[in-house]
């Protein structure tokens, strides 16, 4: 197995003229990406920085101090940039960053009062030290932590040693190696870890080149908006064989090919994560022309754990494990990972032999893996009957008119379900689609009732994790009104 940095090496001396980083407006070789990182390594360690947090945008410069934070032995903590003023200030707390490097434009709820600019670095990026911050004792060999969030409000910072994420990189790097890709379109934010490791770790190892424009140029607004229009432009203008895209960017794309919007004639290899995707969905991404291949991951694996490839694909699975991991089952239906890991989490140092993933699923006979949701979501309807929200969600979301959806039923007779509706969707249009989803479920599954929520489902308004689950205790929170008045208006009808 080879690894990020020594891949970098490799290139920046035997083909330095090589394509590595493009830009809206500029190209960089491989020789100049590695400048460029060793430059800012040496930055760093001119002013003994221990962790630094990144707050940018897609470009060049987050690429370049990814690698840096490598080559310098520098602990380097993304930050998404849909966090709230609250999690900012967590995670730059929590981590123990002594240093930041940020765009102004981009985390304008930070109290810069509070810190000391040293220098501006390319890009129009600012170099902070936090000499306020206390330093907190990270797991060993820990190269990044990456915060998700759970339940509550503050982000959990999950710590990853760099032999982990390179491992997981050499494997995907191999997966897709038969499809020869050249070049790489990172649409999800750098800060996403999956982006990170599989958009572009695993490309550099290959040599290939990584397109890094900004949120704003592939349709990106914020954490929950999409114009797949755009997206199609900047697939049109670079000409990528790959991108990585999450379940609701998906759907929201298909739906504009189905609306005859040009079809994109470079790509060989979509993959879609993040979620789970409706095997409707995947149907349709193929009448469209797209080569989607779906797969699974978490961020305590330093990302993907399965996946389909051209070689070994089946429709409504994840894909077979990767090779290094080993992954079983147990008797509840919980999936567990071993193999390359987290390091530990921030202020638990504790490393378990094997990952309890949370996750319900099930290997079929020939070594595929298929997700049905999670075990900790999974609500009991007052008929007995055991239904994953995620399975239901899914197929919602797998029509046109459904944007996003959250169902509940636990103790119901029937289930009910929060709806986001697509731009111009009518109720009759909704309620058709709910028919239709409908079909493909077994009676207890079905939803029985529906409302409308009265904005989309979102981070900043706390009903998404930053990795785009819903917050089901959020959710049904603020509709728990509305949600229990279908029932009392269901039964005042029929009684």
């Amino acid at each position: 197995m080879t690894s990020t940095v020594d891949a970098l090496r490799h290139f920046a001396t035997h083909a330095p003229e090589r394509a590595a980083v493009r830009t809206a407006d500029r190209q960089w070789r491989y020789r100049e990406l590695h400048d460029a990182a060793l430059s800012f390594a040496h930055i760093f360690a001119a002013h003994d920085v221990r962790v630094v947090a990144l707050a940018a945008d897609n470009g060049f410069d987050w690429l370049a101090l990814d690698l840096a934070a490598q080559l310098a032995g520098v602990v380097l903590v993304p930050l998404p940039s849909f966090f709230t003023r609250e999690q900012l200030a967590h995670a730059l707390a929590d981590s123990g960053a002594d240093a930041l490097v940020a765009d102004p434009r981009l985390v304008p709820a930070l109290d810069m009062a509070e810190a000391e600019i040293v220098k501006q670095l390319y890009g129009g990026l600012a170099f902070y030290r936090l000499r306020k911050n206390t330093a907190v004792e990270l797991p060993p060999r820990t190269a990044k932590v990456s915060y998700t969030s759970g339940t509550t409000g503050d982000p959990k910072g999950v710590c990853l040693r760099q032999s982990s994420m390179d491992a997981v990189a050499d494997s995907l790097r191999a997966a897709v190696a038969e499809l020869q890709i050249k070049r790489h379109l990172c649409v999800l934010p750098l800060a996403t870890l999956l982006e990170n490791i599989a958009g572009v770790y695993a490309p550099l190892m290959n040599g290939a080149e990584i397109v890094v424009p900004g949120a704003r140029e592939t349709g990106l607004a914020g954490a929950a908006r999409f114009d797949p229009t755009i997206l199609l432009r900047a697939i049109d203008d670079y000409r990528p064989q790959s991108i990585i895209l999450v379940p609701q960017l998906l759907a929201s794309l298909v739906a504009a090919l189905e609306q005859d919007a040009p079809q994109p004639v470079s790509l060989r290899f979509v993959a879609v994560g993040g979620g789970r995707v409706s095997p409707a969905l995947l149907t349709r991404a193929d009448r469209v022309g797209l080569p989607v291949y779906e797969g699974y991951g978490l961020t305590e694996c330093a990302s993907v754990v399965a996946l389909n490839t051209p070689a070994a694909r089946r429709s409504g699975s994840v894909g077979r494990p990767l090779p290094h991991v080993e992954l079983s089952v147990d008797a509840h239906g919980e999936v567990h990972v071993a193999g390359p890991s987290v390091a530990g989490y921030v202020g638990d140092h504790a490393v378990p032999q094997r990952i309890a993933t949370g996750d319900l699923g099930h290997l079929d006979a020939d070594g595929f893996l298929h997700i049905s949701g999670r075990r900790k979501n999974t609500f009991i309807t007052s008929f007995g009957r055991n239904v994953s929200p995620e399975w239901v969600e899914t197929e919602l979301t797998a029509q046109a008119p459904i944007v996003q959806a959250a169902v509940f039923g636990e103790a119901r007779p029937w289930n009910v379900a929060v709806i986001v509706a697509a731009p111009h969707a009518r109720h009759a249009d909704i309620a058709a689609a709910i028919d239709r989803a409908n079909r493909t479920l077994p009676d207890y599954a079905r939803v029985g009732d529906w409302l409308l929520a009265d904005e989309p489902l979102g981070v900043r308004n706390g009903l998404l994790t930053p990795n785009g689950r819903n917050r089901r205790g959020a959710i049904w929170n603020r509709y728990r009104l509305e949600l229990d008045a279908l029932y009392n208006e269901t039964l005042d009808r029929t009684g």
